[in-house]
């Protein structure tokens, strides 16, 4: 998060005041912008004015405001005088214009920017519990759709709220001034299509709150169909699938028609407020010129100001309604950044990390679940290989994310070298981890590019020499275009053995600290497991290694062994002495000797 940004307690305003609070580092360029639209709406407004001196000159001739304010007498020189006016104030208008419209589009897309980067990097840092009720498909409908309808309001709609402002002071104002009397009658609508406004807004807040709930809906129903489409197909569920997505979008379509029903019927509502307002200025002034009370020419300036006060308030419906859309996009949007972090980093460094890992008196439960882990203790010295082993639902791999610190545990704590994690930089702490997870996420890019994402500054040669480590090689010759094969999206054109060599590949380039292997080569076949296993061995010797590990045989010769079961350690040992105790590891052992080998891609 960055200094420009308000803090939490600003927005927790409403919506308006909070995006206003949100945009503190560019108040100069809104104020810029919003004075561009007024001062345009006032230029815009001159014309009618013009007008009615024209006809003030026609009627009057050398007895004409024109000619007592600048003493021209003729009346050809006061109509050119006139017309030069007219020049310069279309030209003005036009100049705020294109200066409005550069102002408030250029404004919208940063403001639209930086809430996207910021939406995304506060999901970044985020703990994992945040998301265990988000589903993706939710978050891209914060962070695209959202941020897209806050940015189309910016472009067009606060320039119109604020022109409509402008119109009914100024115009309000002149009518006063000239006729009072008049002016009451014809502003008589004003108050009742304001109010009629009013309520419409308060009406339509929980209409459009409930349309951008169903396009998260419609946006998970897809995000989460496009993920299982080969599920989709292996189970011939493709009409059960569009019959689904056709429900959740005719909720969509449902909720987006009550909010029209609503915003459709203000328009006409306020047509007819404004046919009382012209046909007051229209009968009530010509009497006044009738009478001698009231010049030709300021009649005609009433007559055509009541059209430019009255009309653009029929455009106040759309103009509300793509406020409320905007304001409820906008409470979803703060309301993502409004979200409590509760992972931060800590300051110490550790530029030196050694590898050093203890686990000590560990309590830790999923939210709303039992615990997982019940006073566990571990310790890993610096430069040893460990391997943690255990039945299914053990809490073998909660073990990995209270390492990375994408949880903290309820009791007990995590340190390395000595440190407490929640002391330590995360930056510094997760640098100094190579992580192999049995979950390889590939990028859509190219294998070379998934292999230095480990470590973005390595040499092409130290890319290579990890990809030879990790048996890459072996089959990166015979893709179309070696290295810079592009493996789709979560790598998707290649098996499940190979994106694992990736993910080994991009570990060994980081060259941490502390490795730690989850299930590393449960997704490649045995010959290329014994390869693997022989490159990780030669790797390990130098730094501290965790080994979560389901296959026995890959940890025979790891310096200790950790048996874990109902979230405790309960037996330890190299692999010889947990045969010999002829407990849950030697049973383990057993049952994986006597099954058949597993074959993997």
């Amino acid at each position: 998060m960055t200094d420009r940004r308000s803090s939490p307690a600003d927005l927790d305003l409403p919506p308006l005041r909070s995006l206003w609070a949100y945009a503190v580092g560019h108040r100069r360029r809104i104020v810029w912008a919003a004075s561009c639209s007024v001062l345009n709406k006032l230029f815009d407004l001159a014309p009618p004015f013009l007008i009615g001196m024209a006809v003030d000159v026609v009627v009057r001739q050398g007895d004409s405001v024109i000619a007592s304010l600048v003493g021209i007498e003729d009346r050809v020189d006061q109509l050119w005088l006139l017309a030069g006016l007219n020049l310069v104030i279309w030209g003005l208008e036009s100049l705020f214009e294109y200066l409005y419209q550069i102002a408030w589009r250029n404004l919208a897309q940063a403001i639209q920017h930086e809430a996207r980067i910021d939406g995304y990097a506060h999901v970044q840092a985020l703990d994992l519990a945040e998301f265990e009720d988000r589903s993706t498909g939710a978050l891209m409908s914060v962070l695209n759709d959202d941020i897209n309808q806050l940015e189309r309001f910016l472009d067009h709609g606060a320039h119109d709220l604020l022109q409509l402002g402008t119109t009914v002071l100024a115009v309000g104002a002149t009518f006063f001034v000239i006729a009072p009397d008049v002016a009451a009658l014809a502003v008589v609508p004003i108050p009742v299509i304001l109010w009629g406004s009013f309520r419409y807004q308060r009406s339509l807040a929980p209409r459009y709150a409930l349309v951008r709930e169903r396009v998260a809906d419609l946006s998970t129903t897809l995000a989460n169909n496009l993920g299982g489409l080969t599920t989709i197909k292996a189970f011939t569920a493709e009409a059960r699938e569009i019959e689904r997505l056709r429900r959740v979008s005719q909720r969509y379509v449902e909720a987006n028609a009550a909010a029209i029903r609503l915003s459709s019927a203000f328009t006409p509502m306020i047509r007819m407020a404004i046919l009382l307002g012209f046909s007051a200025t229209t009968v009530l002034g010509g009497i006044r010129v009738f009478d001698g009370s009231l010049e030709v020419a300021s009649y005609s300036l009433l007559v055509f100001l009541s059209q430019r006060l009255l009309w653009p308030l029929t455009k106040l419906g759309a103009t509300f309604d793509q406020y409320q859309r905007a304001m409820a996009s906008t409470r979803r949007v703060l309301a993502l950044l409004r979200t409590p972090i509760v992972i931060r980093s800590g300051v110490r460094r550790l530029p030196t990390p050694r590898g050093a890992l203890r686990f000590e008196e560990l309590r830790f439960a999923y939210a709303s679940g039992p615990e997982v882990l019940r006073g566990l203790e571990l310790t890993l010295p610096a430069g040893e290989t460990h391997a943690v082993v255990g039945p299914t639902g053990a809490g073998k791999s909660t073990l990995v994310k209270l390492l990375l610190r994408l949880y903290d545990p309820s009791h007990g704590r995590v340190t390395l070298d000595g440190v407490d994690l929640r002391e330590l930089a995360l930056e510094d702490l997760r640098g100094a981890i190579g992580l192999v997870s049995q979950e390889v996420y590939l990028f859509s890019g190219t294998v070379y590019e998934n292999i230095i994402y480990g470590r973005p500054g390595a040499t092409r040669e130290q890319v290579l020499a990890a990809a030879q480590l990790a048996q890459v090689d072996a089959f990166v010759a015979a893709l179309p275009h070696g290295y810079e094969t592009t493996v789709g999206e979560r790598g998707h054109k290649l098996s499940g053995g190979q994106r694992q060599r990736i993910s080994i590949a991009r570990a060994i380039l980081r060259d941490p600290a502390l490795l730690v292997l989850d299930e590393a080569t449960s997704a490649v076949d045995n010959h290329t497991e014994a390869t693997i296993q022989r490159a990780l061995a030669e790797l390990s010797r130098s730094r501290s290694t965790l080994v979560i590990a389901h296959r026995l045989s890959t940890i025979r010769h790891a310096d200790c062994i950790h048996v874990l079961a109902a979230g405790q350690i309960i037996e330890r040992g190299r692999h010889d002495q947990l045969l010999a105790l002829n407990g849950t590891y030697a049973r383990l052992w057993q049952a994986q000797a006597s099954s058949p080998p597993a074959c993997a891609g």
